[in-house]
């Protein structure tokens, strides 16, 4: 795989140095070292780490399209919509692959049933993460937010609660996820 100017495109769509600029480059490149890291002790798993540093660099491209304003966020869209608006985004450049990790990475994934009944303003259809390498950086992002936990990372303990919140389906994955990859 040819590697991909993730700092260009990066510097394209957060082209100011501020708040959130730093806010993003630092969560992640903490989700990105905790995913390699986690990578390089299962080799067995046989996880493409070109890939995951890129796309774990990418995995929150779309957050300046949302309006959050604790992370100076000013756009317009629900926050819940950040990986679907940056999945948008690299397609338009033609990175598909890389898409999938950002539009799959909210939660442990978010299925059909789950966006319909919530009425969120996402396409009806499965944002799951499928591949090792979605899977792996879904996971990591949960050990750090772009808040409290901007710097130092969750516990899995931490993160098992957070899970706790959503449901009992999300706290299994977690755990699954935990005994694959730590």
């Amino acid at each position: 795989m040819e590697r991909i100017d993730v700092k260009g495109i990066i510097d394209y769509y957060y082209p100011v140095e501020n708040e959130l600029k730093n806010i993003y480059m630092v969560h992640a490149e903490k989700v990105t070292a905790l995913a390699l890291e986690m990578a390089r002790r299962h080799p067995e798993l046989e996880i493409d780490m070109l890939f995951v540093e890129e796309a774990a660099m990418l995995h929150d491209l779309g957050i300046f399209l949302t309006d959050a304003p604790r992370i100076f966020c000013c756009g317009s869209e629900s926050y819940l919509c950040h990986g679907y608006l940056g999945a948008e985004l690299l397609r338009s450049r033609g990175y598909e692959r890389h898409a999938r990790v950002c539009e799959r990475h909210t939660g442990t994934g978010l299925t059909k049933e789950q966006v319909a009944a919530n009425g969120w303003n996402l396409p009806v259809k499965d944002f799951v993460p499928e591949t090792i390498e979605e899977q792996l950086i879904c996971f990591a992002d949960k050990f750090y937010s772009k808040t409290k936990f901007l710097e130092r990372p969750r516990t899995l303990e931490q993160v098992v609660e957070s899970m706790r919140k959503i449901s009992d389906e999300s706290v299994k994955k977690i755990k699954q996820w935990a005994e694959m990859f730590m």
